[in-house]
């Protein structure tokens, strides 16, 4: 088969440090074409990658230019205008998260995707690192038993330092949009998507930039399962505090690193698979694994792990985690 043609639109650090580099090296991938509104930055990403055609304007890309798909990196709040201007030129997209800044955004995305039939895939990494694909298997394998709680969390700086990102209006929210959606699309993933009961929130803004800081929140399901959760930039960690334990009627696992555990009578004993990933490479390789992924749906029209479709599940689960947050009070989905 011919060459995957993939443009990307928008360059800042996520895009220079994964995207870029892992597409320019898949065999599979052709990378014809970048965007980018600042000029400085196009110029000079651009010299590292001199076989991809230069452009200021997107729009000028997506008509200029013979591309399957396009990775849309830009800021939140550009990603419906984006990935609307790409779908209705029959592109696929893979879009950063979070898919928008809101439900309502997200709804004319995944509306549009479905009605020109291409690919529409929210980057949530997370579910590609090779132990939390582990971790998954062996809850699908029933090795843990039911799952009745899950404890997470993700405590690390902000993950921009961009004035947009701490404008509510343009990133959407905090922490909350921020961490919270990712940590949470993981915990949800694993629990096998039950129907969620309700949310309680509790939120913080130490920083006064009209967003919350800090977060701190229960999700409970209509069979009985919860999900605690704790995301922020200000609480003190001497690391990237990236955590999540799951816990079954037959065992308990966690992450970072990967443990499983088996209840045995009164005791329990590890199980823990000989060979896991070294941490360090998991966020590379996590990006590895989304892309080719990605590249593989468009490739073969097989179905994609986290479409924009099931990331309207996750965008309601944020507004009534906000709902909670402002009103103080548990909301009832």
């Amino acid at each position: 088969m011919d060459k995957t043609k993939v443009g990307v639109i928008g360059l800042g650090g996520i895009a220079q440090l994964v995207h870029l580099p892992i597409l320019s090296k898949l065999g599979t991938v052709k990378l014809v074409s970048i965007a980018e509104i600042n000029k400085n930055r196009l110029k000079t990403v651009g010299e590292k990658y001199p076989g991809a055609k230069q452009y200021l304007d997107y729009r000028e890309m997506i008509s200029n230019e013979e591309l399957d798909a396009i990775v849309i990196t830009t800021p939140t709040d550009t990603h419906e205008i984006i990935a609307l201007d790409c779908l209705e030129s029959r592109k696929s997209i893979l879009i950063e998260k979070p898919v928008a800044r809101n439900l309502k955004e997200a709804k004319e995305i995944a509306l549009a995707a479905k009605r020109v039939k291409k690919v529409a895939m929210v980057g949530m990494n997370s579910r590609f690192r090779p132990d939390t694909m582990l971790l998954r298997s062996i809850i699908n394998s029933g090795e843990l038993g039911d799952l009745f709680y899950i404890n997470c969390s993700w405590l690390r700086q902000k993950s921009s330092i961009q004035k947009w990102f701490v404008n509510k209006i343009l990133s959407g929210g905090g922490v909350i949009i921020d961490l919270g959606i990712v940590i949470l699309d993981l915990a949800l993933w694993m629990m096998g998507e039950n129907s969620v009961e309700s949310v309680s929130v509790q939120k913080f803004d130490h920083t006064k930039n009209d967003i919350e800081d800090s977060a701190i929140g229960l999700i409970r399901f209509q069979n009985g399962e919860v999900i605690n959760f704790e995301v922020s930039w200000e609480l003190y960690s001497n690391t990237d505090s990236f955590n999540l334990t799951a816990h079954g009627t037959k065992g308990t696992s966690c992450l970072n690193p990967l443990r499983v555990f088996k209840k045995t009578e009164s005791i329990h004993i590890d199980y823990t698979p000989n060979k896991t990933a070294n941490v360090q490479n998991l966020f590379r390789k996590s990006y590895e694994n989304e892309l080719r992924h990605f590249i593989g749906a468009v490739r073969e029209g097989t179905p994609v792990i986290s479409s924009v479709d099931e990331a309207l599940t996750r965008m309601k689960l944020l507004e009534a985690l906000y709902k909670s947050a402002e009103n103080k009070k548990e909301i009832k989905l």
